[in-house]
């Protein structure tokens, strides 16, 4: 949870906090009677509904029943470093059916789509996204209107998928019902394996609280956690319930915010949050629901109480010191990073916000250089957060990974090493099947590119002129071809 431009840097707390006005203030009054969690649901609706409309340029075709025998590739599997050339891959439903490399004739009742000579790849996974949140900004979030936060963010799915994305981890944000409606077929957009709440204490991050709002009144919950975006919890029971009530509605793993952030102005990046105890009883929960915790964790000491918990992955650490990346090596937990390189990558700044940012593009380079040391297991995400406009940059932060490795090592992060990671939801998996790979059996999310990104990996920053084909779930979502 990263950016937050200069242009709505007036609405967070700070120097000329925005808090303070009147406007600002009668619009979270009113939100405070109008807007409820039935509210909000039905403003999902709205925007499922509104997929349902026919649109241009959406096709979605094939399906269950259905077969495509994709001819003439060059694959690339998702594990290998190197193409197997004049390769047929046939789709049955929406699985893999068989991987031919003897140029059978094709079964006659499959469409046939010639990728003559093209790279056929799977989909790529982002292990760091927020599918409700990435394009929305901030001053859209508060002025309250369910309608159009998950009309923007409906928009936002499809353009994801046609980036070439399609599976992402959602890691904060309330995308329950907005899973189902992509899952049901009534919007576009990728798999999504939800996080549910960020779950954080009373000054960490994610509490984005107005000033009436605290202290809090009883057991009565903020705009954010009746929205279903953060839940504020201070004690371990209530910790243990809030976590029980993600997996309730769904949670494939529990995001717990352990430390301080960038888009949340009142908890500094040096800050630690919860308590080792705390962060292990979140932990049990988890593994009782047979699935993991995450943490968002920037410095050391937050990233030490996190690993002493228990915790499965660390998000971000970019803070942390060598000392801290060989205790993650050594305890085989994994490290979800973000490369923040330039200003580019975060927007504009204001006050706090900017040297908090400056620290982070710092510790990119740094973190690389452990994890290559120590062997840390290393995803990638890209974290995009409250900006429509950063949200096209999403290909181009998997691209800063050539910054420290291969081309084969990024598209092998971006697809079998991130559905590695998303695998250990377990039992708790929304999709009980391999992603991430071309092989037998597996989900049929798949692109055809034009050109060879082994040979540049830049091609995948122009996804509209170079993703030929984009399939996910055996649907054929484009093709140029």
């Amino acid at each position: 949870m990263l950016r937050l431009g200069q242009k709505y840097q007036h609405l967070v707390h700070g120097a000329g906090c925005g808090c303070h006005s009147p406007v600002l203030q009668q619009a979270s009054r009113r939100l405070q009677v109008e807007f409820s969690r039935r509210n909000f649901l039905t403003g999902m609706g709205a925007a499922a509904l509104a997929g349902m409309m026919p649109r241009p340029g959406f096709a979605q075709t094939g399906g269950n029943g259905s077969k495509f025998l994709f001819t003439r590739a060059r694959l690339f599997d998702g594990t290998s470093d190197t193409l197997k050339t004049n390769v047929q891959v046939l789709v049955e439903g929406n699985r893999i059916a068989s991987i031919d490399t003897a140029n059978n004739a094709p079964p006659g009742d499959a469409t046939v789509i010639d990728c003559n000579d093209r790279v056929l790849m799977p989909g790529l996974i982002d292990a760091h996204w927020h599918v409700v949140f990435a394009a929305v900004p901030l001053p859209v979030l508060m002025a309250g209107d369910p309608g159009i936060i998950f009309a923007t963010s409906t928009a936002e799915a499809e353009r994801t998928l046609m980036r070439g994305f399609t599976t992402v981890r959602d890691l904060g944000g309330p995308a329950f019902s907005f899973k189902q409606a992509v899952d049901t077929g009534i919007i576009p957009g990728p798999r999504i394996f939800p996080s549910g709440a960020m779950i954080t204490t009373s000054g960490g991050h994610g509490d984005l609280r107005m000033p009436f709002e605290i202290p809090r009144d009883g057991d009565k919950l903020s705009l954010g956690e009746r929205m279903g975006g953060a839940a504020i919890v201070d004690d371990i029971g209530s910790l243990q319930m809030r976590v029980r009530e993600q997996l309730l509605q769904g949670a494939s793993q529990i995001k717990v915010m352990a430390g301080g952030g960038v888009s949340s102005p009142r908890s500094p990046l040096d800050m630690t949050t919860f308590s080792e105890d705390e962060l292990r009883a979140a932990v049990n929960v988890a593994k009782d629901w047979n699935t993991y915790v995450t943490v968002h964790a920037y410095a050391s000491n937050t990233v030490q109480r996190a690993l002493a918990a228990g915790v499965t992955c660390v998000e971000h650490a970019h803070l942390m010191d060598e000392e801290t990346a060989r205790m993650i090596a050594d305890k085989d937990v994994w490290l979800s990073m973000q490369p923040f390189l330039t200003m580019a990558d975060a927007a504009s700044q204001t006050g706090p916000g900017v040297e908090r940012v400056q620290q982070l593009f710092a510790g990119t380079p740094r973190v690389y250089e452990f994890v290559k040391k120590y062997g840390i297991k290393t995803a990638w995400g890209s974290d995009v957060l409250f900006s429509p406009e950063l949200t096209p940059r999403q290909n181009i932060m998997l691209t800063h990974l050539s910054n420290w490795y291969t081309n084969a090592e990024i598209l092998r992060m971006a697809t079998s090493v991130n559905a590695d990671l998303l695998a250990l939801s377990n039992l708790r998996t929304p999709y009980p099947g391999k992603i991430g790979v071309i092989e037998r059996d597996a989900f049929a999310d798949i692109l055809v590119m034009n050109g060879n990104p082994l040979d540049d990996i830049r091609l995948i920053e122009d996804p509209e002129k170079n993703l030929a084909v984009i399939m996910k779930d055996g649907r054929v979502h484009k093709n140029t071809l």
